[in-house]
Formats: structure tokens, sequence, C-alpha cells
């Protein structure tokens, strides 16, 4: 019975990503049960970025991002690196030119990048240090008002050479655009490749990706943790879906929910005590909170629907979620006290995959129209805008500078991970591994 009124209440295309080839039974019926979207179809490993552009409005900022001193002989190039989270955003636009070796201790001929069309010049140097670490310099310069703008400088050992480039392109993007940058945070997201499940780590770009953990069974719904040390996840190693905290950087890990039945769709309390699950233990699936160490969880809301992809408000004052007790998936809120539920989308029969921005305006989610495809809502005001034409949308979660929205699709071009601005007009395809892409989720700024 419960499973007719999923397949009735739930989408076509949900049922298609739920019943993928070479994901089991109990699988399946968890997937269905938590209303967890996952899948696309095999996809190549994307070594180039694409940002489009669409609409009226957006402003780009000419941009030149001159080869660093000695970066030839580093294992990576900062200013390559720099330049390309620049343009990720569609905000800057590269100017190259050829103006000889600058470093962070020139001072650019202004008249030389005027004539070029640039308005910004960023200069450096990285050079190895004697115990092994790598220098990174750098400086920009404003070079219409002919102005020094300042710089920065960090030394890093050899592994963070790419965290220290995207951390100064996050000074850049703040120093121009008064808005704090995210290129040096981190996403998570899952493949399915050669019938094995691998949760992956990588920097904001997509690249580096490190596997986290890699199991013959499904692994899903991965949250990130305030702080950005741990992913909460669900994985089906031991036959049965179990929630499981992880630490990113030791690898340490320990079940927190192994109750009776499913244990589902993990989300982090904001002050990273708490983790709001699904849980089938007493029928039905319904929502608990839990103590983040693992504990004694407690009913938070029970309704004779599926409850759901719970997600907290960024004041941990309440929580969203997706809920059919209305007879259709759409998107609730609760107070984390309890209480009643208030319904919070009413445009569309299917709405599922709340993401609330850090700034907590903004609710990102999954719409079926013409398609399923991201939208987003003013909380304050109710207004709903579409921000993606594509007809596979996944999982939506926001940059924690609440600018951009990662989500995972579908495209003339293949399967892959893309970001979008809130408004819908920039969008970029990321690097991603091979293999069915599913389940992203954007870091909080801890590393």
């Amino acid at each position: 019975m419960l499973i007719d009124l999923i397949r009735q209440s739930l989408s076509p295309l949900f049922v298609r990503h739920a019943g993928r080839a070479g994901t089991s039974p109990k699988a399946r019926s968890v997937a269905l049960t938590g209303v967890l979207l996952a899948g696309l179809a095999s996809a190549p490993a994307w070594a180039e970025f694409r940002v489009e552009i669409t609409g009226a409005g957006v402003t780009q900022y000419p941009i030149t991002s001159s080869p660093f001193r000695g970066e030839a002989e580093a294992p990576q190039k900062p200013a390559s690196i720099i330049q390309a989270d620049l343009v990720r955003t569609g905000l800057f636009r590269a100017v190259p030119v050829e103006a000889g070796q600058l470093d962070e201790s020139s001072k650019p001929v202004v008249t030389t990048f005027r004539a070029a069309g640039s308005d910004y010049v960023v200069a450096g140097s990285v050079q190895r240090q004697g115990d092994g670490r790598y220098a990174v310099r750098f400086r920009l310069w404003d070079v219409v008002k002919n102005s020094d703008m300042g710089g920065q400088s960090y030394t890093v050992p050899q592994a963070d050479l790419r965290l220290a480039s995207h951390r100064a392109a996050d000074w850049i993007y703040e120093r121009i655009t008064g808005e704090k940058g995210v290129f040096s945070s981190r996403v998570s997201y899952v493949t399915k490749a050669g019938g094995r499940y691998t949760l992956w780590v990588a920097d904001a770009d997509g690249e580096n990706a490190q596997a986290a953990l890699s199991s013959r069974q499904s692994i899903i719904s991965p949250s990130w943790s305030p702080d950005g040390s741990k992913l909460a996840y669900v994985s089906f190693e031991s036959g049965k879906p179990v929630v499981y905290v992880h630490d990113v950087r030791s690898g340490q890990r320990r079940a927190v929910a192994n109750f009776r039945g499913s244990n589902s769709a993990p989300a982090w309390s904001p002050d990273g005590r708490t983790l709001a699950v699904t849980l089938t233990k007493d029928g039905g699936s319904q929502l608990y909170l839990i103590p983040a160490a693992g504990g004694e969880p407690r009913l938070l809301s029970r309704s004779v629907g599926i409850d759901t992809e719970a997600t907290f408000s960024p004041d941990g004052g309440s929580v969203y979620f997706v809920s059919d007790r209305g007879g259709s998936p759409q998107i609730y809120r609760i107070a984390t006290s309890g209480g009643e539920a208030r319904r919070i989308t009413f445009q569309g029969g299917y709405n599922i995959s709340p993401s609330i921005s850090a700034d907590g305006r903004s609710m990102a989610y999954i719409t079926r129209s013409g398609g399923y495809k991201v939208a987003v809502m003013d909380l304050q005001s109710g207004t709903v805008n579409l921000v993606t034409d594509t007809a596979h949308d996944e999982k939506p979660s926001f940059a924690p500078n609440s600018k951009m929205i990662v989500y995972a699709t579908r495209t003339a071009g293949g399967e892959a991970l893309m970001t979008t601005s809130i408004d819908g007009k920039i969008k970029t395809r990321l690097a991603g591994r091979s293999g069915d892409i599913r389940e992203p989720a954007w870091a909080p700024m801890g590393r």
C-alpha cells in the first residue's frame, strides 16, 4: 500500500532515478520512501568549463592575470587558477596582455593595459622555500585609477598550492565586487561507475577530487557539517540504509542512525550538534532530530504522508522538508520545537529537494515545470523564478555566499555538475569524475 501511494504521488522521473540498473531493491525502496533523487546517465569527466551568460544586466570586469614569476617551475600555476576562478563566475572577462614579466613588486605600465581594454591586473610570484613549502605572493592593480589595491601572501605545503590560489581569487573577487568569494570552498558529489559508488570531495571548481568513500552499495544524501569538517550520508553497505558521520580529513566515521527500518536524509543544524533524519522505525517515514554524535531521536513531525529531505533554516529555529501529506510532494516548514507544519510551495504539483541560502533570503528547490528544473523562491515575498532551462535537474545546493547554486543535470553535452547564479543569468559546467553524477552539496567555507 505504501509503495502504491509513493508511485502514485511521485513523478515518472523520480521512479526512473530510483530504479536505475545496479541499485538494490532496498536502495530503490529507500530512494522512493525518502524522496531522494539519484542518478544521471554515464558522463565523461569534464576537463573544460563553459560559462553561459543570458539576459541583460550582467556587469563584467575585464581583468588580466599575468603569469606569476616562478610558476613555470611550480607544480601548480596560480595565475591560471585565479583567472579560471574569476571567469567562471561570469562576472569577469579575461584580457590577455603581453607586458613582460611582472610580479607583486612590479608596477604595471597602465597605458599598456588600458589600451588592451583591461581594468585590473593581478601579478605575483611563487617560490619554493628551503623547507619544501611554497610562498605565493600577489598584488592587484586598478589600471583605470592607476592605484594599488593591495595584495596577500601565503606560505603553504605543495599540496595546498591550489587552495592558496583559490584563496587569492577569493580575496581579489571581494576587493573588486564587494562580495565574499567561495573559490576556496568545496563541493561533494556521488558517482556510480563500474558497479561502484564513490563519494567525492572536490574544490569548488570541481577539480582536485578526492575519494572520501567507495562502496559497491549505494551512497546517498551527503550533507556538510557547518564547519565543513564532516559529511553525514547514507550508506547501504551493511545491507540496509544507515546514516554515518564521516570526518573528511581523517577518514574516520561512525554510524549515528541505525534503527529498525530505513535511516535516511541527514541534515545538520547550524550549530553542528543535531541532525534531522527520516526514520521508519515507528512506522511511516517521519522526521526526527538526533544528536550528531548519536543518541535517542526525538520525533519532530508525524503525518500520514512521507516526510523527508529536511534542511535547517540558518538560525536553527525551523526545518524545511518535503512531504506528500497533501497528496503530492510539496515543501513545508516546521519549528524545531515541533508544532504544526506550514506549507511553503504552492506553484506546481511537485516540489522537492529544498536548499536554504546562508543569508536566509532564498530557497532553491526542484520543481516540475516542463521537466524538472531549479526554482528559487524569495522567502520574504514568496516570489518564485525558474533559473534553469534544462529538464533533468537534481539536488540544488547553495554556495556559502548565497550567490550561486550547484546542481546535477543532463544537458546537450551530457550529464554534468553545473552552477547557476541565483537569478539564472550565469551558468557554468564544472569538472567532474566520470560516471553517473548524483547528489551534489556545496560545503561551508570552513576548511
